[in-house]
């Protein structure tokens, strides 16, 4: 939780929080990934079975991408997707490789070879060292898909899907504990869109019998994007059998401004839809009032949390999805991302995940060519959030003046804060106070008083500033954005460069 006051031009900004202040602790699975059968995503992302570099394992795997992957502390990965799911038959990447059927692939215009299935995605993450996530199609699906789905993921028994994974060469259950129902199904682009009061409807019972099938399963509800009567309603009819809400948003703009201070539209969404989730667990009538008998408990113990399992910086006009959704990050993307990732430490205490769309090639910090990997601008902000930015969130209080130009999307300029000093706090595992801070002005730093005890020694992490222009991206060959990494002795001020992103690290 961060609380901000806007100051005046030539007025000192500061910045305070406190190892004692916690507020939440910080859900690791914050700092997930995604890989849809998009573009390059999965095959020559992932799975690149003809790579002549040396840079495969026996199974066709990117090596490279499993260290990177590694390296971003990755705790979970969604898949098959994203759009590509609501068409997807999951028994068609089962069995026998040379047995399995291509078929038209309807969400990015492509054909799908199925050579890379469920027991690869299994064996992927193992690699990886990571926890699936799998979404099931609610589009042209069955509920008996469905549950034949989990059978054969999930089952211990003596049954037909879970004998066929056996037959597969999978003895053990994958023991799946993360399911979607669904993807986005009140999209206009999406094969069999539906309405919110059938989607609802179906998701119940879908629900209900997933959870007698596996009880141990956490069931994500489709949502939109955290501010709709889509989910509104379908929290409202569904929340018994909810775990988490998923919620999706894409941010971008033209302008740096604007480009960077969009997120803040998240943290917005957040608030709203655990609004809504409060309203569907402790809304109740007064129709017994007269008697003094009313029922104000919860209509679920449980609250649930927040799914975020689409986020990022995405301009589809410049990177459209159905020709692979290539983006080239810039620093402003970078300082955007890290903006992104400071809403989810603050909100650390509702989000129970998030997944940033894509993790290979499309919309993403790691591209693959023939020869090895690009680390995008937006690599280095996941990488430092995901390795410091962990254990509890702390209270924090920004003095900063604020951003007041045109915004994306336009209601964001009358319905939040824009403060160009945008941080978070936490404090990890090993004792240390985590402070990023992303200074989102493009020429001007930020002397800033700081509470850090006098003469502390503090560890220095930054990308961007004076040295880099807001346009600097990374391609093959030619790396622009880096981490500098430095000490401070600290005094009571510290001077946030221009258009970066600093995370200081000192000892509680």
């Amino acid at each position: 939780m961060t609380t901000y006051t806007q100051i005046k031009e030539g007025v000192e900004p500061s910045i305070f929080t406190s190892s004692k202040h916690v507020v939440a602790d910080i859900n690791p699975l914050i700092y997930g990934g995604f890989t849809e059968h998009m573009g390059r995503c999965i095959y020559g992302g992932i799975y690149d079975p003809t790579n002549t570099n040396g840079l495969i394992d026996e199974r066709g795997f990117r090596k490279d991408v499993i260290k990177c992957m590694k390296e971003l502390q990755v705790p979970v990965v969604r898949y098959p997707g994203g759009n590509f799911v609501a068409t997807y038959r999951w028994q068609d990447g089962v069995g026998p490789r040379e047995k399995r059927p291509k078929r038209p692939e309807l969400a990015w215009d492509g054909i799908e070879t199925n050579q890379f299935g469920t027991d690869e995605f299994m064996q992927w993450c193992a690699a990886v060292g990571t926890e699936p996530y799998l979404a099931l199609n609610m589009g042209t699906g069955t509920l008996e898909d469905a549950m034949a789905w989990v059978e054969y993921c999930n089952s211990d028994k003596d049954t037909y899907w879970a004998n066929l994974r056996r037959a597969n060469g999978h003895e053990k259950p994958y023991n799946v504990k993360y399911w979607a129902l669904g993807n986005e199904v009140w999209g206009p682009w999406q094969v069999e869109q539906d309405t919110k009061e059938n989607y609802a409807k179906r998701a119940y019972q879908w629900g209900k019998a997933l959870k007698l099938l596996d009880p141990s399963i956490v069931l994500i509800l489709c949502g939109k994007n955290g501010h709709s009567d889509w989910d509104r309603y379908v929290l409202t009819e569904c929340i018994r059998i909810t775990d988490m809400h998923s919620i999706h948003m894409y941010t971008s703009d033209a302008n740096h401004y604007a480009n960077a201070t969009s997120p803040r539209a998240a943290e917005r969404a957040i608030e709203m839809t655990m609004a809504f989730i409060d309203l569907a667990r402790c809304d109740f009538d007064y129709e017994n009032y007269f008697t003094g008998v009313i029922d104000t408990n919860p209509k679920t113990p449980h609250r649930p949390t927040i799914c975020f399992d689409e986020w990022n910086v995405w301009n589809p006009v410049r990177a459209p999805g159905n020709k692979g959704g290539e983006e080239l990050y810039d620093l402003s993307d970078a300082l955007a991302v890290a903006v992104w990732l400071n809403v989810f430490v603050r909100q650390a205490k509702n989000i129970g995940m998030a997944t940033i769309a894509q993790s290979v090639n499309v919309i993403s910090p790691l591209m693959t060519t023939e020869r090895g990997v690009v680390k995008q601008s937006t690599y280095w902000p996941l990488y430092l959030y995901s390795k410091y930015m962990r254990g509890k969130s702390l209270a924090t209080h920004v003095c900063s003046e604020a951003y007041n130009g045109t915004t994306f999307p336009g209601w964001l300029a009358s319905t939040a804060e824009l403060p160009l000093l945008d941080a978070s706090a936490a404090l990890s595992g090993d004792g240390y106070v985590n402070l990023a801070v992303v200074n989102i002005a493009e020429n001007q730093d930020m002397e800033t008083a700081l509470m850090v005890p006098e003469g502390t020694e503090v560890q220095v992490f930054v990308v961007g500033g004076a040295e880099n222009n807001i346009r600097d991206s990374n391609v093959e060959g030619k790396e622009k954005i880096a981490i500098r990494e430095s000490t401070w002795k600290a005094t009571s001020k510290y001077v946030f460069g221009r258009r970066s992103f600093t995370l200081l690290r000192w000892k509680a």
